[in-house]
């Protein structure tokens, strides 16, 4: 699958490994080159710096050809906005976002924008741990 992943913090370059790993066409955007340090070595994919609510750097990271697309900056409106535009302009099937305020995950997720919310997902295991 060709997948396009905005964010190369932890997360994102994780994620790039992983599906690096299993033979995916990978492009990581990120606002600031020095994130890329944190992709593992002998990623084969693309590193472009980028803004990923620009059209013109989605196009440059492939987002026309692009299965799959990963918002996960640190910047919920970013992640937001950037998952509409790759849904609603580029026609990506899959789109994935990352928003940390569950409010408004509760909210996108009902318009039917895909997302996680990293702070539910930890309340919950942190609740389970309490309690197991």
């Amino acid at each position: 699958m060709k997948i396009v992943i905005m964010g190369c913090g932890r997360v994102g370059a994780t994620l790039a490994g992983l599906l690096d790993a299993e033979g995916h066409n990978i492009t990581v955007l990120d606002l600031d080159s020095y994130s890329f340090r944190r992709l593992p070595a002998g990623f084969k994919g693309k590193a472009l710096v980028g803004n990923g609510i620009d059209e013109d750097a989605l196009r440059k990271a492939g987002i026309e050809q692009a299965d799959a697309f990963f918002a996960i900056t640190q910047g919920d409106n970013r992640n937001i906005l950037a998952s509409q535009i790759a849904k609603h302009t580029f026609n990506v099937k899959r789109v994935i976002c990352r928003i940390y305020d569950p409010l408004r995950q509760e909210l996108y997720e009902s318009l039917g924008l895909e997302s996680i919310s990293p702070t539910v997902i930890f309340a919950d295991i942190l609740k389970k741990k309490l309690e197991g």
